[in-house]
C-alpha cells in the first residue's frame, strides 16, 4: 500500500481526530490553534492504527469489487416489493410503537436509493421497500430506529439508549446493514428512486 494522502481541515473544534475516507485518503480534523508539528506528531503516534485500518478498508474494497453484483430489480419487481412492504411494515410499526411508547403519523413506502427510513418532525414515517430483501430482524431494527426518533430527533447517546431498550442486540442488525446495505441498494440501480 502506498503512503496515504493526508488532508487537514481546521475548525473551532477542541480536539484532533482522524477519519479514513472511502477513497482511502486520510482527513485530519484539527483545532485552529494546533501547530502543524503537533498535527504531524499526532498522525505519527496513530500511524499503526491508521495503516491497519487503511489495509482493512483496502481489502474490503477489493473483496467488494470482486463480488458478483446481483441484477438490478425491474420496475415490476420493485412494485411487488413496495406492495409487500405496504402490508408488512405498517404491521411492524403498529407492534413496536407502544413498546417504544410513541405515536406516529402517516407511513409511506418509497423506492429510495440512499436511505432505509426517516421520521419527520410531525411523526410521519418513510421506509425503503428494499427492506423486504433484508432479514426480518433488520427490518425491525429500522422500524424501531425511526420510532425512537419520535423521542429523540438525533443520534445522541439518549437516542441509542432508547433503541437498545427495545432491541438489546440492535448492533447486530446495524452491522448487517453496514456490511450488506450497499448490495441491497444496488438492486435499485435502474428503478426510479425517491
Amino acid at each position: 500500500m502506498e503512503k496515504a494522502q493526508i488532508r487537514i481541515i481546521r475548525s473551532k473544534r477542541k480536539t484532533v481526530a482522524l477519519e479514513i475516507r472511502p477513497d482511502l485518503s486520510v482527513l485530519v480534523r484539527a483545532p485552529y490553534w494546533m501547530a502543524d508539528w503537533q498535527i504531524r506528531k499526532f498522525v505519527d503516534e496513530k500511524s499503526d492504527w491508521l495503516y491497519a485500518h487503511l489495509r482493512e478498508m483496502e481489502q474490503k474494497q477489493k473483496l467488494e469489487a470482486a463480488r458478483p453484483k446481483a441484477a438490478p430489480l425491474t420496475p415490476g419487481e420493485l412494485q411487488v416489493l413496495a406492495d409487500e412492504a405496504l402490508r408488512v411494515i405498517p404491521e411492524r410499526v403498529r407492534f413496536y410503537a407502544p413498546v417504544v411508547g410513541v405515536t406516529y403519523g402517516r407511513i409511506t413506502i418509497r423506492n429510495q436509493r440512499t436511505r432505509w427510513g426517516s421520521c419527520s418532525a410531525k411523526g410521519n414515517l418513510n421506509f425503503n421497500c428494499l427492506l423486504m430483501k433484508a432479514p426480518p430482524e433488520v427490518l425491525d431494527y429500522v422500524v424501531v430506529h425511526e420510532l425512537c426518533h419520535r423521542l429523540e430527533m438525533n443520534h445522541s447517546p439518549r437516542f441509542w439508549a432508547q433503541v437498545e431498550r427495545v432491541l438489546p442486540d440492535y448492533k447486530v442488525s446495524r452491522k448487517w446493514l453496514r456490511e450488506h446495505g450497499n448490495e441491497l441498494m444496488d438492486l435499485n440501480r435502474v428503478g426510479g428512486g425517491a
